[in-house]
């Protein structure tokens, strides 16, 4: 039977509703005010120009009172909507007890570390063990780097081109994207980075990019003077999320676990914002049933947005001695909770089904709008998990028209967002619990912008 509420019932059932121009003036007081006093490395006001005052499942309110639908879901973070009164029930009688416990056994941690092996994909299931670190999925890779590093005493790290893998040293030297780390080097050491299967502009059949990004990577592992003399593992994400939703031809990823088992280097699958039902799977990995030997998690994992990381890892690597990997913030029992109570509405209310049938749908309205323009290359993504890509014209490139059809949805009370290396790939990841009659809503309003400026 569902748990209470259900996903119809956890919402603003005014959304989408703008009264005011977009910023309105409370928002625009208080960015103002964050201009002034906050960072200058604040990124998402810069292009959604609100302040935020309450929000419910998939949906959020403005401190002016503009009611909007989420189709952005903090980066993939929220998949059981904002404040989740399920989910919040829990936290709240757990913060009501105790807040922080290092790694200490309590029923929130050792609850939370069961409900993941029951979801584990692959092989993982009864061998794995569990690692919870930083609260950032930056640490998860972190920790995935230092485990790989410790159990085969190699230093080089292999990734894929496009690749975005977090902010902090280890994980941003794995991570692909120039913006982020051109003025960060050096990094680490030794890391190689080669062609991800992505074959929407490269003159490749799905097959042909494939076979060439698995080449690329026997080519590292196999040739005597390839440059890599000593490989730790190879990082990849299942679906490439900032890469622009790339989601890779059937049978790579079965195929490279094949290529890393061969040669006895572990393969860390980064399924941090494409876990937890993201995909229409618990994990991409799901899909076509590769086990990973490293797993970094977060977002989703603190099921309302509490911050917590984990790796999971085959317990043959689970070679630490104590305090061998340790953090301040591993014992977030709140967030734990909150994850444990996130996983059980998934499971009751056939998210991951809805999510796949939601997900479609989107797919399939985007293509549509999409159908009398030249503009719109690509749709692809599983699941809630949506990215369409959007190609140069003679006016405006790709990116200036994710622009402006994020503009005017924004405008119109939804929320979306971009990606991709160029920033032409607009974006849609809501949370799990949108409803089929908020996605129909969300839909008109995004391919009405499309229709417009495409």
């Amino acid at each position: 039977m569902a748990i209470e509420p259900s996903i119809h019932d956890i919402h603003f059932a005014d959304a989408p509703d703008v009264e005011t121009a977009i910023p309105g003036p409370k928002s625009k007081r208080l960015l103002d005010k964050q201009e002034r006093i906050d960072s200058s490395a604040v990124a998402y006001p810069k292009s959604v120009p609100i302040a935020l005052d309450e929000a419910r499942g998939a949906t959020l309110r403005d401190v002016d009172g503009n009611t909007f639908i989420d189709m952005f879901a903090g980066i993939g973070v929220l998949n059981v909507g904002h404040s989740n009164p399920y989910v919040l029930e829990a936290v709240q009688e757990q913060m009501g007890e105790f807040v922080h416990t290092v790694d200490f056994p309590t029923e929130a941690r050792l609850d939370l570390i069961e409900e993941l092996n029951e979801i584990a994909p692959g092989a993982l299931p009864d061998n794995n063990r569990v690692v919870f670190g930083g609260p950032t999925g930056s640490d998860a890779i972190e920790a995935s780097i230092k485990l790989a590093k410790y159990n085969t005493g190699g230093d080089a790290l292999i990734a894929f081109r496009g690749a975005y893998h977090g902010a902090s040293s280890g994980a941003l030297s794995l991570t692909a994207g120039k913006k982020y780390k051109k003025d960060y080097t050096p990094l680490l050491p030794d890391v190689h980075h080669v062609p991800y299967p992505y074959p929407f502009g490269q003159d490749l059949s799905p097959a042909e990019a494939k076979a060439r990004a698995l080449d690329n990577v026997r080519e590292l592992l196999e040739d005597p003077y390839s440059g890599v003399a000593n490989p730790a593992g190879i990082w990849v994400e299942p679906i490439q999320g900032e890469g622009g939703i790339v989601t890779p031809p059937e049978g790579f990823l079965p195929e490279l676990k094949e290529l890393a088992t061969e040669h006895d280097v572990p393969l860390i699958v980064d399924e941090i914002q494409t876990g937890f039902g993201r995909t229409g799977q618990w994990f991409a990995s799901d899909w076509e049933d590769v086990t990973p030997d490293i797993m970094p998690m977060a977002k989703a994992i603190g099921g309302i947005g509490l911050p917590l990381s984990g790796t999971m890892y085959h317990e043959d690597l689970d070679t630490w001695e104590s305090g061998g990997h340790v953090g301040t913030y591993r014992g977030h029992a709140p967030a734990m909770v909150a994850g444990v109570r996130a996983i059980e509405y998934i499971r009751q209310n056939d998210l991951l089904e809805h999510g796949r049938r939601v997900g479609e749908y989107l797919r399939t309205r985007v293509r549509e709008a999409g159908a009398d323009t030249d503009r719109l290359g690509d749709v692809r993504g599983r699941g809630m998990f949506v990215g369409a890509e959007f190609t140069d014209g003679d006016d405006v490139t790709g990116k200036e028209l994710v622009e402006d059809i994020q503009q005017t949805c924004y405008e119109s009370g939804v929320l979306v967002w971009s990606a991709g290396r160029r920033s032409n790939v607009l974006r849609l990841i809501p949370p799990l619990v949108l409803t089929d009659e908020q996605a129909e809503i969300a839909m008109d309003v995004v391919c009405d912008a499309i229709r417009t400026h495409a």
